[in-house]
């Protein structure tokens, strides 16, 4: 082999020997026939050009062959497996930082401390750097067996009844050239029947979600039952190995078609070499002598794909599970968070609510100007915006509530809400309550949609959505509009707006009544007595008498 590359070598020196002695002939006839005909600096300037031409085809040959050459997988790898562990983990260490600035923001002590705890168990975890994996899946498939073949002892009992796996116990192995420690925590097993089986089954899935690696066992194919569980964790983004147990119990046929059936039916969600098939814990088996031979457990299937995978992506599917446990801690602060603001953003609405509903009842205003002041109150605006953490002035809420007050309208909810008040209060109050009550009350109902209207508004980010303002809007209204509420708005209304107004106009009937202006009398004087003196017209004479007739 190295005569032959001598051989090649000398030849191709040989050949380019020869090019170059005709090269430099070339131009030496080229300048000669130039030089006659033309002119000696013409044939200098062409031969000059000509070297130069030459020159640069040479560099780029090279330069493109070193290119070619060079190996470019080899230095791609490394970048890929370095870079992206750690992009997560620092996006998993910002997220736990702005998790510590939401808790402090949560005034329930016994969740706040909850979320404290569980962030620390994150941090831990992620500063340790241990791979966690979860044996997961119903309890007769053998998952003890798994872990007592993997760890190399009795980690549970062999054939245990249902419910005797302790939950969360967990054991530790190491694989040969991997640099860290792996955790394998057993779980009990799912769809098990009764209340018991049903809360066990949650606590193997909420160590499923926290697990940097699944191995779900199965016994037999894939029933639907046990596929929804592994496609919902799949859809999370946890990384599983379905494992195929108790195969010594089959012939050789049966365990290709269930491997064939079992690859079928994860396509999608689980590759065809996460699918291993394991005998952990094999029958024992009787021999032409009579002896009994218990075979060694069948686990290496298992093990060369946990070290492959581990060593391939182990910071991977640890720093994907530590980002995935931030963010989901992360949600649930802001829904704790959501619903704190979301229960003082109500007392708000419902103390302005009745506030302007006390105000017009007794103002005198027309019906429509009055019910759209009280129901898009600026102040109720302000106020909300600063639990949401956003600072505004009078004139920023002024025009909200001008919006809102233009969208009421537009939208008829105005009409509607009116019409809906006065048929609860007539059934409800005396009739001569209910023109006072009708707008007291609508401007209440009417506040409490814009109210409710500006907390979606300030829940979005101050975003009214796709739909904007009327489609929200429209909403609130139909969501305050159900049978239930009604009757619980009605009644609270009665009091606190149509009672204080009976007692309010009873007073004034009685001011009134004390205001009448009463006829003035003068005191009754008794007659004097008159003194009676009869006298008898036949004895006196009248001279007139005569006259009168």
């Amino acid at each position: 082999m190295a005569l032959s590359r001598l051989l090649i070598l000398i030849a191709g020196l040989g050949l380019i020997l020869g090019l170059t002695i005709w090269l430099i002939s070339s131009l030496s006839w080229l300048y000669s026939q130039v030089a006659w005909s033309a002119s000696p600096l013409l044939a200098n300037l062409l031969v000059l050009l000509l070297i130069v031409l030459l020159a640069m085809l040479i560099f780029a040959l090279f330069y493109y062959w070193r290119l070619f050459q060079r190996p470019k997988k080899n230095h791609a790898k490394p970048q890929v497996n370095l870079k992206i562990p750690a992009a997560k983990v620092e996006a998993a260490e910002e997220t736990l930082k702005a998790l510590r600035l939401q808790v402090n923001q949560i005034q329930d002590e016994v969740a706040r401390q909850a979320l404290i705890s569980r962030s620390r168990e994150i941090e831990a975890s992620l500063s340790r750097g241990n791979v966690e994996v979860v044996v997961f899946g119903t309890g007769s498939a053998g998952k003890t067996s798994v872990i007592n073949a993997l760890v190399g002892r009795m980690a549970g009992k062999v054939g245990a009844p249902m419910g005797t796996t302790e939950v969360g116990e967990t054991y530790t192995l190491k694989l040969k050239g991997l640099d860290r420690e792996i955790l394998i925590t057993d779980t009990p097993g799912i769809l098990e029947a009764g209340i018991a089986g049903t809360q066990r089954e949650k606590l193997a899935r909420q160590l499923a979600t926290e697990a940097d690696l699944l191995l779900f066992v199965l016994d037999n194919d894939l029933r639907q039952s046990e596929y929804e569980p592994l496609r919902n964790l799949a859809q999370i983004g946890k990384r599983s190995l379905v494992v195929f147990n108790k195969t010594d119990l089959y012939t050789e046929s049966d365990r290709e078609t269930i491997i064939a059936r079992l690859r079928l039916r994860v396509k999608g969600i689980v590759s065809n070499l996460d699918v291993v098939t394991v005998a952990a814990n094999p029958q024992e088996i009787t021999l032409e002598s009579g002896d009994k031979f218990q075979p060694e457990p069948d686990i290496m299937p298992l093990i060369r794909r946990m070290a492959a995978l581990l060593r391939a992506e182990g910071k991977d599917l640890i720093a994907d599970n530590i980002l995935l446990q931030s963010h989901r801690l992360g949600e649930e602060a802001h829904k704790l968070i959501d619903a704190q603001r979301r229960r003082q953003a109500d007392k708000v609405v419902d103390r302005f609510q009745w506030i302007g509903a006390g105000v017009i009842a007794v103002t005198p205003l027309p019906v429509v100007d009055l019910l759209a002041t009280a129901a898009v109150n600026a102040q109720m605006i302000v106020e909300i915006g600063k639990i949401y953490g956003c600072e505004l002035n009078m004139e920023r809420g002024k025009e909200l509530a001008m919006s809102l007050a233009k969208t009421l309208a537009s939208l008829g909810i105005v009409a509607g809400v009116i019409k809906l008040v006065t048929t609860a209060l007539q059934l409800n109050i005396a009739t001569f309550l209910v023109s006072k009550a009708i707008q007291g009350v609508s401007a209440a109902y009417l506040t409490r949609i814009a109210g409710k209207s500006v907390i979606e508004y300030f829940r979005h980010d101050q975003d009214w959505g796709d739909g904007g303002m009327a489609e929200v809007v429209q909403r609130q209204f139909q969501l305050n509009r159900r049978g239930e509420f009604v009757k619980a708005f009605v009644k609270d209304a009665i009091a606190r707006v149509v009672e204080p107004l009976a007692a309010q106009s009873e007073v004034e009937y009685k001011c009134e009544l004390e205001e009448i202006p009463q006829p003035i009398t003068k005191p009754q004087t008794e007659p004097e007595p008159i003194n009676y003196h009869p006298q008898d017209d036949w004895e006196m004479g009248n001279k007139n008498r005569k006259e009168d007739w």
